[in-house]
C-alpha cells in the first residue's frame, strides 16, 4: 500500500495544500465532493458554492526523483447557480454534490456535475491557436469598413497563450422529485444513473428530456416509508448491473436484464443485527452512507457510520471483511445525536488494485486499511504537517484515563473538523483529502531511485 517504516506502518508524507489556511471559511467555500479523473492527471473538486475547481498534475513532477504528486489549477468554473422550486417554494441550493468524469474519447475532457435538482455534462477542452488577418474585421474584433479594402487577405491560424475552456454541453432537469445523492456513469459509456431519497433513473447522455425511472421505493403512503436510497453504483464492467443502498443498512444488487424496473433486486446484501450491541441507535448508525464497486467489480465497499464493510458480491449472507473506523465513538452517540453529527455521510474508496481502503472521520483524521496485511493506520490532515514530503505520524485516540504522549483523548476531538470526501489516484498512492474548504494532497513516500 506504501513504503513501510521500521515499525511496519506505511509511511505517507505531505504533497500540498490547496484552499486559503484563513480561520474564517464561508460556506460556499465549503469542498463537497472530489473525484479523480480516469488516468489521475485530472483532480475535481466541488464546493457548496457551486464551483468546480479542476487541478492537473505537474509533468515534472511525475518524472522526478522520487514522483511526486503535485497539482495545479488547471480550470475553475460555476457550475451551479441558486435556484428556486416554485411548486413547493422551495430554494434550490447551488452545492455540488458529485461529480463524475466521462471516459476520454477524444482531446477534450466531459464531466458530470450535479446538485439537489439538476444534472450537467461539461466540456473542458484546451485552445492554444487563433484565426487572424480577416478581411472585414480588426484584429481587436471590430468591424472594418468593406470600403477599406484594397486585398484580400487568407487568414492564418496563429499560436496564443494557453486557455482552458468549460462550457456545458447538457442539462438534465425536472426528472427527481427528492435530492439527488448518486450518479454513476454506465460501463458502456452512453448512459447513466442518478438516486434521490426514493428513486434511481436512468438517463442517456445524450438525450435531455426523457430518463427511464428503474428503481422506486415510494410508498402509497408516505407514512409507511421505512427506508431511503443513500448510494447507487453501476458494476465497471457489467453495464446491466447496479447496486444501490439504503438508511437500513441494505445493499441491493440489481439486473436490469430482468425487470423494467427493478424494485426487485437480485441480491440483498444485509448482516444481521448483534443482539448485543442493539440501542437506540442502532438504526440510525447502520445507515449506509456510501457504496463502491471495487475496480474488478468482485467487490463492494459500503461505509455505515462507524465501520467499512468489504462484500463479495457472490456472497450475500454476511461481509468478508469488516473495518472499525472510530470504534470508540460508541458510547459518544448520545452526545453525537444531540450535536447532530450522528447524521454525518462519510465515503469510502478503493485504491487503484482494490488493495487498501480509505475513509474519513473526525478531528479531521482519516483512516487507510490495508487489505493484504489487515494492518490500518489514522492521519491527520493538519496545517502543522505542511512542510512539502513531511512524513505523517500515524496519530491514536486514547479511551482511557491514562493516554501517551502521542495519543489524543476521545473528550478531545474537534466534531467540526470532519473528513467526509476523500479520492484515491486510480494507479499511483496519492490521496486527495478535503477538510473543510482545503483540499489536502499526500502520497506515499518513495525513496530516490
Amino acid at each position: 500500500m506504501a513504503v513501510s517504516n521500521s515499525g511496519g506502518e506505511p509511511q505517507w508524507c505531505f504533497s500540498q495544500v490547496k484552499g486559503t489556511l484563513d480561520d474564517d471559511v464561508t460556506d460556499a467555500d465549503i469542498i463537497s465532493t472530489v473525484e479523480f479523473n480516469h488516468d489521475g492527471e485530472l483532480l475535481a473538486t466541488g464546493d457548496k458554492g457551486g464551483r468546480v475547481v479542476i487541478f492537473q498534475r505537474e509533468p515534472e513532477s511525475k518524472t522526478a526523483d522520487p514522483p511526486r504528486g503535485e497539482y495545479n489549477v488547471y480550470s475553475t468554473f460555476q457550475s451551479h447557480e441558486p435556484g428556486f422550486d416554485y411548486l413547493k417554494s422551495l430554494e434550490i441550493e447551488e452545492n455540488i454534490n458529485k461529480i463524475k468524469w466521462l471516459p476520454r474519447q477524444n482531446h477534450a475532457h466531459f464531466l458530470l456535475s450535479t446538485n439537489d435538482k439538476t444534472i450537467k455534462l461539461w466540456k473542458v477542452s484546451e485552445r492554444d491557436k487563433k484565426f487572424c488577418g480577416f478581411n472585414l474585421v480588426e484584429e481587436d474584433g471590430t468591424d472594418k469598413d468593406p470600403s477599406s479594402v484594397s486585398y484580400l487577405r487568407i487568414p492564418e491560424v496563429q499560436p496564443m497563450e494557453l486557455m482552458v475552456e468549460a462550457s456545458p454541453r447538457r442539462i438534465f432537469s425536472n426528472a427527481h422529485t427528492y435530492h439527488i445523492n448518486s450518479i454513476s456513469i454506465n460501463s458502456d459509456g452512453e448512459t447513466y444513473i442518478s438516486a434521490d431519497d426514493l428513486r434511481v433513473n436512468l438517463w442517456h447522455l445524450s438525450i435531455t428530456d426523457q430518463s427511464y425511472n428503474i428503481v422506486d421505493i415510494k410508498p402509497a403512503n408516505m407514512e409507511d416509508l421505512t427506508e431511503v436510497i443513500t448510494a447507487a453504483e453501476f458494476h465497471p464492467q457489467e453495464c446491466n448491473v447496479f447496486v444501490y443502498s439504503s438508511s437500513k443498512g441494505i445493499i441491493r444488487l440489481c439486473d436490469m436484464r430482468e425487470a423494467a424496473l427493478c424494485d426487485q433486486s437480485s441480491k440483498i446484501f444485509e448482516e444481521p443485527e448483534d443482539p448485543s450491541k442493539k440501542s437506540f441507535f442502532s438504526e440510525i448508525i447502520s445507515s449506509i452512507s456510501d457504496v463502491r464497486f471495487s475496480h474488478n467489480g468482485r467487490y463492494l465497499i459500503s461505509r455505515d457510520y462507524l465501520s467499512v464493510k468489504v462484500w463479495d458480491i457472490t456472497m450475500d449472507s454476511t461481509p468478508v471483511e469488516t473495518f472499525p473506523v472510530h470504534e470508540y465513538l460508541r458510547s459518544k452517540l448520545c452526545s453525537l445525536y444531540e450535536n447532530d453529527c450522528i447524521f454525518d455521510k462519510f465515503e469510502c474508496v478503493w485504491n487503484g488494485n482494490d488493495s487498501g481502503i480509505m475513509t474519513g472521520s473526525y478531528n479531521n483524521f482519516f483512516r487507510i486499511f490495508d487489505r493484504n496485511t489487515k494492518r490500518d493506520i489514522t492521519l491527520e490532515a493538519s496545517r502543522e504537517t505542511i512542510t512539502p514530503m513531511q512524513v505523517l505520524k500515524p496519530r491514536r485516540v486514547s479511551t482511557g484515563n491514562k493516554k501517551r504522549k502521542d495519543e489524543i483523548s476521545v473528550d478531545s476531538l474537534d466534531f467540526n473538523r470532519k473528513i467526509l470526501h476523500t479520492a484515491w489516484h486510480p494507479k499511483e498512492n496519492i490521496i486527495a483529502v478535503a477538510a473543510t474548504n482545503n483540499l489536502y494532497i499526500f502520497q506515499e513516500n518513495l525513496p530516490p531511485s
